[in-house]
């Protein structure tokens, strides 16, 4: 009798501590959780690997992205013809800069332009500190993934300090939800 009692005892003791397993195994497995924490849509940086582009100042002087490594980087590419929602995009990337506070040092602004038309010097003022370079159309359209139907210009890009192209925001997206991705990127990583 005493050993069917310590039997059960040791069964129940071995079904406590194993719960937990098999509860987290049931809703990975079963379950299968479909909220996601983020708001921009993460990119694989092995499908999308940053491509060495003939980009240039505005002066014409030569410079790569792979010069910014070691910085996080809000990109945005399109034309030189830049209209409200292109001004709106890079309004929204110099508040979020801005608004990560201590930590606005880590993140590059740049904007890459596709075409060799002059740009409005009050489009350059307002815009000061973000990285304006020209680079080659075709190139920026084949790396840039978009959504079906879309275009490059029309998004926000994150490249990592490492150079991987990582994450896409949506069209006209919520800079309060961008901010919260930038911060976790930020906060999750040491380098940069």
């Amino acid at each position: 009798m005493n050993r069917a009692r310590g039997r059960w005892k040791l069964f129940a003791v071995l079904a406590v501590c194993a719960s937990p397993l098999v509860a987290s195994y049931i809703t990975y497995y079963v379950i299968k959780p479909s909220s996601r924490n983020n708001y921009g849509t993460l990119i694989d940086p092995r499908e999308r690997p940053m491509p060495v582009m003939a980009t240039r100042t505005l002066a014409g002087d030569p410079v790569t992205l792979q010069s910014l490594n070691g910085k996080w980087i809000m990109l945005k590419a399109g034309g030189s013809d830049c209209g409200q929602a292109c001004q709106d995009q890079l309004f929204t990337m110099r508040q979020l800069r801005t608004m990560q506070g201590k930590e606005m040092d880590r993140v590059e602004r740049v904007w890459l332009i596709t075409d060799e038309q002059p740009l409005d010097t009050l489009l350059m003022r307002v815009n000061d500190g973000t990285r304006m370079l020209r680079a080659p159309a075709g190139t920026v359209d084949k790396w840039l993934p978009v959504e079906a139907g879309g275009k490059a210009e029309e998004h926000i890009y994150i490249i990592d300090p490492r150079g991987n192209l990582m994450m896409r925001f949506p069209k006209n997206p919520d800079p309060a939800k961008m901010k919260k991705d930038i911060g976790k990127l930020l906060k999750a990583s040491a380098i940069g």
